[in-house]
């Protein structure tokens, strides 16, 4: 293996991480920040099996040192993104020989294992900015013949990666509450709007990606240097009320109707670790070739992730989750290189800690589809759950579930964990 990071034959003395359905093993090593159960400061930690690895106890009992290591005693990951890939990738190959069966430091990093159980997950970053993207043409196809039967692809989506600007406010960490919003509602038929709870509230099944190091503001980031720009990916649900997103989005977009959570998952997994499971970017026969800061060849080589997303729901009725869809990013019609290029193109500053959305992530089966706007068919056909409860929507109670995972023959299994949300009442008015 060029990098011995990558090696399939490499274990870890932390025997729960060589399990073969374990989302973290030893070539994973994804960063997140945690709060001890009792309370106390938060902790950058590493997971590796079933475990945490407290890196500051680590750095602080001496097994680790270096400006890197002390940027990893921070509450927060962003001043270890700032640091970019050379120490990104060195605290990697330490932590990845470190943590191998046989290390001589076993004995020094036992006593930093932290039991999951017994901490709370927090946002691993600072998030100053959040975009999110819209990169499944199977989604955004989609989502337009509902609306827009006569012409559901827009024009400019095949020409460039199209955008919004989320609220960083409340992006919210995995197992955090969501609220069902209050909005202006126009219901079928009728003159005016009401104010109201909604009634369409929907998941979307999307990745995102961490900003390493930041541009200066007037300066883009070219597309050959994008990649050295991202940190790693989590997941991310995008909640959404598709019945005030409907009022409101015209003229300018997405507004309340996001705006109250997007959840994210607590690891963050390194694209480093991700490294293993590129692959192709390929575009339909007859689509325009982008326009050259948005085209290269490596991107068509090697520009792709080979990432197998899911979504589960379980109602209150449920002992256990259904699966409701099934897709991959490898599907995306804009990669993430060309999400940042295009980002900073026209001079926006991108800083480090800074969340980009994938935007829902759907397939081109209508079971592959990301989110239960699709699957419903904009409600029209109703999902039918084990048991035989029907969902065009979401109702208080639900428990939505987003997992994802890389896994080709010659690579050992990478997971992302959970990403979950339950849906409580709206507050009264």
């Amino acid at each position: 293996m060029a990098d011995p990071t990558h090696d399939p034959q490499r274990t870890s003395w932390v025997e729960s991480a060589n399990r073969p359905d374990a989302d973290f093993p030893i070539q994973n090593l994804p960063f997140g920040v945690f709060v001890p159960a009792g309370g106390g400061e938060r902790r950058i930690g590493v997971a590796i099996g079933d475990a945490i690895l407290d890196l500051r106890s680590a750095v602080h009992g001496g097994v680790f040192r270096g400006a890197a290591w002390d940027a990893l005693c921070a509450d927060a990951l962003n001043e270890f993104l700032a640091l970019g890939q050379p120490a990104w990738r060195a605290v990697r190959r330490q932590l990845s020989d470190a943590l191998q069966a046989g290390s001589s430091e076993r004995a020094r990093l036992e006593s930093c294992l932290v039991d999951p159980a017994r901490v709370r997950m927090v946002l691993p970053a600072r998030i100053g900015d959040y975009t999110d993207f819209f990169t499944s043409i199977h989604h955004a196809t989609r989502v337009g013949m509902i609306f827009r039967p006569d012409e559901p692809l827009l024009p400019n989506y095949k020409w460039l990666p199209i955008a919004y600007h989320g609220r960083s406010s409340s992006v919210v960490v995995s197992g955090a509450e969501v609220r069902r919003p209050r909005g202006q509602i126009l219901p079928r038929g009728a003159a005016g709007p009401i104010f109201a709870p909604s009634q369409r509230l929907d998941y979307e099944l999307e990745l995102g990606a961490y900003i390493g190091p930041g541009n200066p503001r007037g300066s883009p980031i070219r597309l050959d240097q994008a990649e050295a720009h991202l940190f790693g990916l989590c997941l991310l649900n995008d909640w959404s009320a598709r019945d005030i997103q409907a009022w409101e989005y015209q003229p300018l977009g997405p507004f309340l109707a996001k705006s109250f959570a997007t959840t994210v998952s607590p690891w963050i997994v390194t694209m480093d670790a991700l490294e293993p499971f590129r692959c192709s970017w390929i575009r339909p026969p007859g689509d325009p070739a982008p326009l050259a800061y948005l085209d290269d060849d490596a991107q068509h080589a090697r520009g792709a992730y080979d990432i197998e997303l899911e979504v589960h729901l379980r109602s209150t009725a449920m002992a256990a989750p259904a699966r409701l869809s099934r897709s991959n990013f490898r599907d995306a019609y804009w990669t993430l290189a060309q999400m940042v290029a295009h980002h900073t193109v026209a001079g926006c500053n991108l800083q480090p800690g800074d969340l980009l959305g994938t935007g829902t992530q759907s397939g081109p089966q209508h079971e592959q589809s990301g989110s239960l706007l699709e699957l419903s068919l904009g409600g029209r056909q109703a999902v039918v759950l084990p048991g035989g409860e029907q969902r065009r929507f979401l109702e208080d109670g639900d428990e939505v579930t987003l997992s994802a995972a890389c896994a080709r023959p010659g690579a050992v299994r990478i997971g992302f964990g959970r990403c979950v949300g339950k849906i409580l009442p709206a507050l009264d008015a």
